[in-house]
This record gives C-alpha cells, sequence and structure tokens, in this order.
C-alpha cells in the first residue's frame, strides 16, 4: 500500500472522538480513518496523568502498527496528558492534538464572557492554564469542570431528563452572564442542541474538531501524504469494548 493511502489513526478515550472524526471525514472524505475508541476505560478525565499517559501511548502504538501514517489523539484529555510524549516518540509522523476552541470564542466579541467546560484533568494541566493566560486581558474566562459529562453520551444519551438535570445545575450560575461557551471535549458536541438550547442563541458555541481537521490536513499536505484519490475512502471503527452495540453507537454519532 502507498503511503498515501494509509489510514489516519484517530483516538480517544471513548465515542467522543466521533464527534472530530465527522469534521475529518466533512473536509477529507477521500481519506481513509481507523478510529480507536477506549470505552472499557472511559472516561479519562477524573484519572492520573500517569494512568492516561499509559493509556494513550499504548493505543497510539496499536493505531501505528495498524499502519496509520498521521495521528489525531481526539481526545483533549489525552491530549493535554500525551501530546508532547507522542510527539517526541514519532518525530516523523503528523501528530494532532485538540484544545478547546478559546481562540475562535474570545476573538468572537469584544471583552467576550466565555465559559470553558472541560473534564478534570483538563482544567488542571499546564497546557490548559498556559491557553487561558494567553487571552486572560482580552476576555474574562470561566474555567468549568464537567465530571460525569461525558458517561451520558457514552452511554447514548444525548437528550434524555437526567441529562438535562445535570447540565442546568452545572450551568445555573452562568446563565444570562456569558456570551461564548467552548465545548472542550470531544464528547461534549454531541450534547451541543441541548446546552444551545439552553443558553439560547445570544450565546455562540465554539468547538475544536473543524479546526484540528484543517491542521492535520495541512500537515499531511507538508509531508505529501495525502491521499489523491476522489473516491470515498474507508472508516474503520474498532473500540476497547468490543460489543456491537458499541460499533452501532458510534456509527449512529458519526451519521448524526
Amino acid at each position: 500500500m502507498k503511503m498515501s493511502q494509509a489510514p489516519v489513526g484517530v483516538f480517544d478515550s471513548g465515542v467522543g472522538g466521533i464527534s472530530v472524526l465527522r469534521e475529518l471525514v466533512k473536509l477529507m472524505p477521500n481519506e481513509n480513518y481507523i478510529y480507536y475508541g477506549d470505552s472499557k476505560n472511559a472516561p479519562y478525565g477524573p484519572k492520573s496523568l500517569e494512568e492516561v499517559r499509559t493509556l494513550t501511548l499504548s493505543h497510539i502504538d496499536f493505531l501505528v502498527e495498524r499502519g496509520a501514517k498521521a495521528i489525531v489523539v481526539a481526545c483533549n484529555t489525552a491530549t493535554s496528558a500525551a501530546i508532547v510524549l507522542l510527539r517526541e516518540k514519532y518525530p516523523n509522523m503528523p501528530v494532532i492534538g485538540i484544545e478547546p476552541a478559546l481562540k475562535p470564542a474570545v476573538l468572537h466579541k469584544e471583552n467576550a464572557r466565555v465559559l470553558v467546560m472541560a473534564t478534570p484533568m483538563t482544567i488542571r494541566e499546564e497546557k490548559f492554564h498556559h491557553l487561558m493566560e494567553n487571552y486572560e486581558s482580552r476576555a474574562t474566562i470561566y474555567p468549568l469542570s464537567c465530571p460525569g459529562l461525558p458517561e451520558f453520551v457514552e452511554a447514548g444519551n444525548l437528550d434524555g431528563e437526567d441529562l438535562r438535570a445535570y447540565l442546568k445545575k452545572l450551568f445555573e450560575p452562568y446563565f444570562g452572564k456569558v456570551d461564548a461557551v467552548v465545548l472542550g471535549c470531544t464528547h461534549y458536541p454531541f450534547v451541543r442542541p441541548v446546552i444551545q438550547q439552553m443558553f439560547g442563541n445570544g450565546v455562540a458555541i465554539f468547538d475544536g474538531g473543524a479546526g484540528t481537521a484543517r491542521e492535520l490536513r495541512r500537515r499531511m499536505r507538508e509531508c505529501g501524504i495525502l491521499n489523491p484519490s476522489e473516491e470515498q475512502g474507508n472508516i474503520e471503527i474498532l473500540n476497547s469494548k468490543e460489543t456491537p452495540e458499541e460499533i452501532i453507537l458510534c456509527e449512529k454519532l458519526l451519521h448524526l
């Protein structure tokens, strides 16, 4: 197989990274993809840094062994914990991470008030604090830890009463006080319609999926490994849970 026809490896702690895979397929439908979700060990947010690093490195090794020509770490928590190590380990391969889409949210409006939803680990990590420091002079930023939210998505619950009750309690202090919401975990875009409904159409919502897709395309073009084929590429979906239900959920999320 020519390098250009090899698949792009996409990794997430569960099904959340499907939101990034959707953006990748939208931008580069001719590429082949192999998606690996670690739902068996989800969520990663509350885990220790060491545990997330070990899991992430192991799963990326698996994707590289399967012939991936580039890697997308479609998980904010795994990016925070392991992206530097992954780039050191695979210096000749595009390794793209994801981070909260804070920049477009801040630029959206002068002196914006921005709520950043993220996992406990993303908010704890130095990478996120540096990101916030870059924009603190231009906006008021509220980091909001959302433990438990990925589990709703992992269970396929995208609009249940219990989900709404959870979000309402989380958002109560911020209603009427923010101009933008950043979805700082790849699971969150799947509940975006509910979040939008709760805050109203006057509040803009941002996630990093499309920016990640553009960055991957740029890096693959630089490396000369874009697939020249004009045909629709293949998508292989794998999950550590290894149950038919998990793959069905991934397919459903991919085609929402």
